[in-house]
């Protein structure tokens, strides 16, 4: 991942956000969206002129895609601007704070009907549904349903930005009403009641294909079965997993695409070297493997046997330095019995001088 250099004009010698920001760009952005400009401002204050996606991934402790989704919101709304290298890698932001610009509204036709509006097509969009939008969506009999079992399930009231989520839902990525209410359904279930966690899964299944109910349950019946895969290869019993351990699994199955034949040989080999069950143990290894490509269990055979060449390799090379090195020593050592030879000197002498 190449770096990206930082443009802007008047470098400041400390962090100040404009009240325009504040007043008609924050209100409506995603908060992790927010996070990462008020950064990238940061970065500006400290003159830093080179960082990384990857860099702000790990700061964040978000995915790449995370990062890339947050910075062309901002370019959308006119307040950065993306450079791209050859390798269609971003390489620049320059930061742009117009003093009177106003933040560029989606959907803001005069005909509001559901099929005349210009579609939401990614979740940043989510944010710019504006009040009388959100108005006109609740009238829509199946979200008054959706938001009411919603409501229910979460034991509160939703705020407009979960109410703008759940549209994005229904209206963006064109979710009925009854796969809305079981993504919500299982991810309470099982425990996540963040709205940052559903939309990971609601962005999910849209990218993978899945249109109904029954699709779901069918990638949730497998991402389970592969939960009790990783449980059962581990010895793992009278207890869920928690969230870090699934989505551990999740990045095992999904980000790296790995076979669960994989997966359980990793978490064999974490127990024969560590004598317990150990997801970070078993995702160091994963994640060499998937480094160099690893995709079947032949391969693993023969990434272990590099390995142990160039084990021995280098176990023989420093043999043959340390024979190297002690070669002056390489004749027959011998004993000596100093009483012996102190006995001796003394008879010597004795000897010498009668």
């Amino acid at each position: 991942m190449s770096n990206i250099t930082l443009a802007g004009s008047g470098l400041l010698s400390s962090t100040c956000v404009p009240n325009i920001f504040i007043d008609k760009y924050m209100t409506a952005a995603n908060g992790e969206f927010v996070k990462i400009y008020l950064y990238l401002l940061r970065c500006m204050s400290q003159n830093r002129q080179a960082c990384t996606i990857s860099e702000l991934a790990d700061i964040f402790e978000h995915t790449e895609k995370d990062v890339l989704r947050a910075l062309t919101y901002w370019e959308k709304m006119q307040l950065l601007h993306l450079e791209y290298n050859a390798s269609h890698e971003v390489s620049g932001i320059a930061l742009n704070l117009p003093e009177h610009a106003a933040a560029p509204c989606i959907g803001q036709e005069e005909n509001t009907d559901k099929g005349s509006a210009r579609p939401i097509h990614t979740p940043e969009d989510a944010c710019a549904y504006t009040l009388e939008q959100m108005e006109h969506f609740q009238k829509d009999e199946a979200v008054q349903e959706v938001l009411f079992i919603t409501e229910n399930y979460l034991g509160r009231t939703l705020n407009p930005t979960d109410i703008r989520t759940i549209l994005y839902w229904y209206d963006g990525l064109h979710f009925s009403a009854d796969l809305i209410e079981y993504l919500i359904e299982i991810c309470i279930s099982n425990g996540h009641t963040s709205f940052r966690y559903m939309e990971k899964i609601a962005l999910s299944w849209a990218e993978t294909g899945i249109t109904s109910v029954e699709d779901a349950k069918r990638e949730h019946n497998m991402h389970q079965k592969d939960v009790y895969a990783v449980m059962k290869a581990f010895g793992i019993s009278g207890r869920n997993l928690i969230a870090s351990e699934l989505k551990t699994i999740q990045k095992w199955t999904g980000s790296y695409a790995l076979s669960m034949d994989l997966i359980k040989e990793a978490c064999r080999r974490t127990i024969q070297s560590t004598g317990k069950p150990s997801f970070e143990y078993a995702d160091t290894i994963l994640t060499s493997w998937h480094r160099n490509n690893v995709h079947s269990l032949n391969d693993i055979v023969k990434l272990d046997t590099a390995h142990q060449k160039s084990r021995a390799a280098a176990k023989s090379k420093d043999t043959a330095q340390r024979s190297s090195g002690s070669r002056f020593n390489n004749f027959p050592q011998r004993t000596y019995n100093y009483d012996q030879l102190e006995q001796q000197l003394l008879n010597s002498n004795c000897s010498a001088s009668g």
